[in-house]
């Protein structure tokens, strides 16, 4: 399944969340989403350690790498480093609104030079032979979303850009902190429905905001992909129902206990290359949100997971506990 495919349904790259372990976890719930990794800059992939920065296991496929930069040959060398790697689509980031992503001239600020991202669009294109899509914003600060985000979308369009995904809120860079601009100011869906209506054509995914699979099957009937963050993150246990109900096929696993034990063969494998316990389970806590039990589970991990030595034991144990008190309240 390519990533074009998958794009019907995506799990947003988030910083600090959206590692190597959180998307091996991820694709035990779900076969066919296409996940993201979190945002590397050019310069990391250019200068860092690639082994660390760009690893990732085969089964995570298919799966997504986002580029934070603005130079197009920069862009384009670490494009192809990433398509070297084996990752299935290059995602350039203009909507992230951190103070530290506009010291670097890169993210949401490139909205405003929507010349320029078609210029790096272009030369990731002529780099790889992989999809390259951009992820953007409707706009910042006083922008007008209208004619802010169709200049973004034609410069890209015409740099020959393979999707698009677009967060339905303005990024506010000056006077909101990153988390408040979580909330404020207000989605405009409207606003990437009618992008998509102008534009038949391409590829458009929507984010932000979207809590239930519901919603983003709702989502469907006006772009072409949904996609989720904090929600599929705190609630991962919705990500089971994504196969069935969104590609029509069948999950991977038949409830959230069958996939934590097919996850068990990574957790062993991470564990024997060095890894801690924790690095992985700090992405499992909501998994039994809302069920008996769920705070046993996050108990036991948060307390138990992070000891020097924490293995598959603890986290059977864990598992142990939810499967007791479901029992006991049945």
């Amino acid at each position: 399944m390519n990533s074009l495919d998958a794009r019907r349904f995506s799990i947003a790259p988030m910083m600090d969340w959206t590692d190597r372990h959180c998307r091996a976890f991820h694709r035990h719930l779900t076969r066919r989403a296409l996940l993201y990794t979190e945002m590397v800059t050019t310069g990391a992939v250019l200068h860092g350690d690639r082994r660390r920065i760009l690893g990732f296991d085969a089964l995570e496929h298919p799966v997504a790498v986002q580029l934070g930069g603005s130079d197009p040959r920069e862009l384009a060398a670490a494009a192809r480093i990433c398509a070297q790697e084996g990752y299935d689509e290059i995602n350039l980031n203009v909507g992230c609104p951190s103070d530290r992503v506009q010291d670097g001239r890169f993210g949401a600020c490139l909205m405003r030079e929507p010349a320029l991202v078609g210029d790096c669009v272009a030369a990731m294109e002529a780099a790889v032979a992989v999809p390259v899509t951009v992820k953007c914003r409707i706009g910042v600060d006083d922008q007008d979303p209208e004619r802010a985000l169709d200049a973004l979308a034609d410069a890209v369009v015409a740099a020959g850009v393979d999707g698009l995904v677009v967060h339905a809120r303005k990024a506010w860079l000056q006077g909101l902190s990153p988390k408040e601009n979580r909330d404020i100011p207000p989605l405009d869906y409207d606003r990437v429905h009618r992008l998509k209506a102008r534009l038949p054509d391409l590829p458009v995914a929507i984010n932000g905001g979207i809590a239930t699979l519901d919603e983003a099957k709702a989502q469907l009937a006006f772009v072409d992909g949904a996609m989720l963050g904090r929600a599929a993150y705190h609630d991962p246990s919705l990500l089971l129902r994504v196969d069935p109900e969104i590609f029509g096929a069948a999950a991977p696993a038949s409830d959230v206990f069958d996939a934590l034990s097919r996850y068990e063969a990574y957790v062993a494998d991470r564990l024997a290359e060095g890894y801690r316990l924790h690095s992985m389970t700090r992405h499992m806590l909501g998994l039994f949100n809302g069920r008996p039990g769920a705070r046993a589970w996050r108990r036991h991990l948060a307390t138990e997971g992070v000891k020097p030595g924490a293995g598959l034991a603890t986290l059977r144990d864990a598992a142990a506990l939810v499967r007791r008190e479901t029992a006991e309240a049945a």
